[in-house]
């Protein structure tokens, strides 16, 4: 006899999944994928490249070694600036993944559930600067080095900026 009382087993979440068939499609196809990360203690990134919160990060094979699209966390090393990072992005903290051709992808909500730490220590991370101390260069296709011609330019700059195509 079936306890009703007996909570239902906690499905994993759809997130880290739809991640990587994005990327996957993009790379099939010829595309770059970026991902729009909402940036907090637990996020490993150059800080100098937060915007307003958020950083755009190029996720190619092109632009990155060592890319591992986990579950929990994704992480690689990519190029900022000529200065290479090792970037470490918790699955729960990526709102968008969406090709720069042609700006089709998805978006997700922020999840606001408990800090999962990496196995490396982000407390040697450097402190977030205030909103417009440093403007947003993701990572180039060609090369793996930023340079703020390529790729989406930040909600402040000029011209326009790839839209999200909300798939539900």
């Amino acid at each position: 006899m079936m306890n009703d009382d007996a909570a239902a087993p906690t499905l994993p979440s759809t997130r880290p999944y739809l991640i990587r068939a994005l990327h996957e499609w993009c790379t099939d196809n010829g595309f770059t994928p970026y991902l729009v990360v909402r940036v907090n203690e637990s996020v490993r990134v150059p800080r100098e490249y937060v915007n307003n919160g958020e950083i755009v990060l190029n996720v190619s094979h092109d632009a990155t070694s060592a890319l591992q699209l986990g579950n929990d966390f994704i992480e690689f090393k990519a190029r900022f600036g000529g200065k290479p990072h090792e970037i470490i992005v918790p699955v729960r903290r990526v709102i968008a993944i969406y090709s720069r051709e042609n700006g089709q992808g998805m978006a997700f909500p922020l999840e606001d559930e408990p800090e999962v730490q990496p196995g490396a220590s982000l407390a040697a991370a450097e402190p977030v600067r205030p909103a417009g101390a440093a403007t947003l260069q993701p990572v180039e296709a060609s090369g793996g080095e930023q340079t703020p011609e390529d790729g989406p330019r930040p909600p402040s700059g000029g011209g326009p900026r790839p839209s999200l195509k909300r798939v539900k």
